[in-house]
């Protein structure tokens, strides 16, 4: 019988990722999530016999519930998504199916996450954000560790371009906030200075930036009109300004 309280998390280290996705591509019903962004990958150990795996990427684009539970503004949202991270991945490995083994994952794992964000990506996080099947998982493991039950998606499978509306299961979202304030930070109208740091981004003088629009009006757009929701032009703004 193995003692959950002598379970440690680490990050993946880099001569380990191998093993992580072979590991999640074979006992993971999502199979294994690729790095975009910020991702960082952890392995629960025990006597330093690989026991769960846990990975965090990039927050979704846009979640509903998620935005109106924090409060902030389309204003605000996208130059503060870095502050929120998503728990895209959490595997118990065969074998190792014990009581609270995975909520005590989590929970060291949210112990040490902000730090951990900090050395390798520079900036500090506020929340964290999953998705549940509830055809699949009740997210008992979620609710155990104290995460919120904010609501449910409305079943747009996200795509490697853009969202689709068909098909889906609705998900259950779950958020867990790593600072008591962590939605006044996210909707204040001036992001405190602390929280605005990490990634790049260009400074323009403002008359450039007044005729940026016009400009990215003049670039063909290669799309074909079905299913366009947003224009190129202000795609375009979007990701230079952020």
């Amino acid at each position: 019988m193995h003692d959950i309280q002598t379970i440690t998390v680490r990050p993946v280290l880099k001569e380990e990722e191998q093993e992580y996705i072979k590991l999640m591509a074979k006992h993971h019903y999502l199979g294994f999530a690729p790095k975009i962004g910020e991702t960082m990958w952890y392995v629960a150990t025990v006597d330093k016999e690989w026991v769960s795996l846990i990975g965090f990427s990039v927050s979704a684009l846009k979640c509903k519930v998620r935005d109106q539970w924090i409060g902030w503004t389309y204003r605000y949202q996208f130059d503060r998504l870095k502050l929120i991270v998503n728990n895209n991945r959490f595997l118990i490995l065969p074998g190792w199916h014990i009581n609270n083994l995975g909520s005590r994952t989590i929970s060291l794992c949210l112990k040490r996450i902000v730090d951990d964000w900090v050395r390798f990506f520079g900036h500090k996080i506020v929340l964290v954000e999953t998705f549940v099947d509830p055809d699949l998982y009740l997210g008992t493991v979620y609710r155990a560790s104290n995460w919120l039950y904010i609501g449910d998606t409305k079943g747009f499978r996200r795509k490697s371009r853009g969202y689709a509306k068909e098909i889906g299961n609705s998900k259950m979202v779950f958020v867990r906030p790593l600072h008591r304030d962590a939605r006044r930070i996210l909707s204040q109208s001036i992001l405190e200075k602390s929280y605005n740091t990490g990634g790049k981004k260009m400074k323009i003088k403002a008359e450039h930036m007044y005729s940026l629009p016009d400009f990215f009006k003049s670039v063909d757009d290669p799309r074909r009109e079905q299913g366009k929701r947003h224009q190129l032009s202000e795609m375009f703004l979007c990701v230079l300004i952020r």
